[in-house]
């Protein structure tokens, strides 16, 4: 069997979509197809589900992908495992990573990963919210994660490396734009913009938190999966925003970012990975991570 039909394997059940597969391997569609064809002749089963408008996989499939997975990290693992021997530290290490999360951290640490590891390549991993991140590490399509914390997950080391406060994002022309603090409560009969329940984004809970704080449940205007959309929709008078300050300081033009009266919630930004699993190229990363960002006390 060829290590090759493996890596076609994982990323076409990844993508569920032949010819973005093909795009993130950089090859054509057709020698993709060819790989899936004898890797299937080769097992003696069908892996997917093909028709005009759909892949999905098929039982065979699904048993197969994270034995498909184990096997091409337990390869990766050797390889960088032989090169360290020789005083080098190659390989890719995938970070997930939410922009909301990280637009302060993440040109540091690329810059340092690139001055230090030169031969590791940081594969950058957006835009990802901190449950769909832990599905990834879980599944292996990760190694890092950037995410919001506390999150409750024994098989994930995480610590802690910054928190912020949070503040609220109004459009420019908002009878309370003028403002230097808000309490909440003048906010109760607004329409909120956030991130979906299902997301399992923690900008969702803390504005859930903060307006309950305030006396009231916040109306929803609008459900985005990517918070900085969220604060581009306030500033076409969709409604307002709950973001980090970090954030709101990046807002979009006709818009105001504004401290709030309620400020019991921090947001609190770490890293996370799979315990019980070392790999040389990641656990190189985050020894450039622990460098840079020294873990904060709870």
């Amino acid at each position: 069997m060829d290590i090759r039909w493996l890596e076609g394997f994982v990323v076409v059940a990844e993508e569920l979509h032949f010819s973005n597969a093909a795009n993130r391997l950089g090859i054509a569609q057709s020698p993709l197809s060819q790989l899936i064809r004898k890797l299937e002749k080769e097992l003696g089963q069908s892996l997917f589900d093909r028709s005009t408008r759909s892949v999905e996989l098929t039982a065979a499939g699904k048993a197969l992908l994270p034995e498909a997975r184990r096997i091409l990290a337990t390869m990766s693992e050797a390889r960088e495992l032989v090169s360290a021997a020789e005083g080098d530290i190659v390989g890719t290490v995938r970070l997930g990573y939410s922009g909301v999360l990280n637009y302060s951290t993440l040109p540091l640490l690329t810059k340092e990963v690139q001055n230090r590891l030169p031969l590791v390549d940081l594969e950058l991993v957006g835009q990802k919210l901190t449950q769909e991140a832990l599905n990834m590490l879980r599944q292996g399509r990760l190694d890092i994660a950037m995410l919001g914390l506390p999150i409750n997950d024994p098989d994930v080391e995480t610590y802690m490396i910054h928190r912020e406060p949070l503040c609220v994002v109004l459009p420019a022309d908002h009878r309370l734009a003028g403002e230097e603090i808000i309490d909440l409560a003048e906010l109760s009969g607004e329409g909120f913009v956030t991130t979906p329940q299902f997301a399992g984004s923690l900008f969702r809970d803390s504005t859930f938190q903060l307006c309950a704080e305030a006396g009231f449940v916040p109306r929803i205007s609008q459900q985005v999966p990517d918070p900085f959309l969220a604060l581009l929709l306030v500033s076409g008078g969709v409604g307002v925003a709950v973001t980090t300050r970090s954030l709101g300081e990046l807002s979009p033009p006709n818009t105001v970012a504004i401290p709030m009266k309620q400020n019991s919630v921090m947001l609190r930004h770490g890293i996370g990975w799979m315990k019980g699993f070392d790999r040389v190229a990641r656990d190189s990363v985050l020894e450039v991570m622990r460098d840079i960002f020294p873990p904060e006390s709870r």
